[in-house]
């Protein structure tokens, strides 16, 4: 039962501290760009863009090495793990071309 708890904080900060820095990192790269995407539609859709990706993460490589050692530990099937990093990286992808979208839409 600890074992439990303890793998549940594990993955709370896990998503919390990677997912942050990750954000953090995708700003910096659109802002170095020229592409604001604070508070836009497009900023919507790097949450969970990112949330997707490291939940494949977690699947695929985190759980083996945390506390839990019970049942249902198996990685993602090959063509779920591919469908939803594709659909992370389109999401990054569509996220400023969304935000450009919307804000050209308003300038009108």
């Amino acid at each position: 039962m600890i074992r439990v708890i303890l793998e549940l904080f594990r993955i709370m900060a896990i998503f919390l501290i990677f997912g942050a820095v990750l954000g953090g990192l995708v700003k910096l790269i659109y802002a170095s760009i020229g592409i604001n995407i604070d508070n836009t539609i497009g900023g919507w859709l790097v949450g969970p863009a990112i949330i997707t990706s490291l939940f494949v993460l977690y699947r695929n490589k985190l759980q083996f090495s945390g506390w839990y050692k019970g049942e249902g530990r198996e990685k993602l099937p090959k063509i779920v793990s591919r469908m939803l990093i594709f659909g992370s990286i389109s999401l990054l992808i569509l996220a400023p071309l969304v935000s450009f979208y919307f804000n050209s839409i308003s300038a009108l």
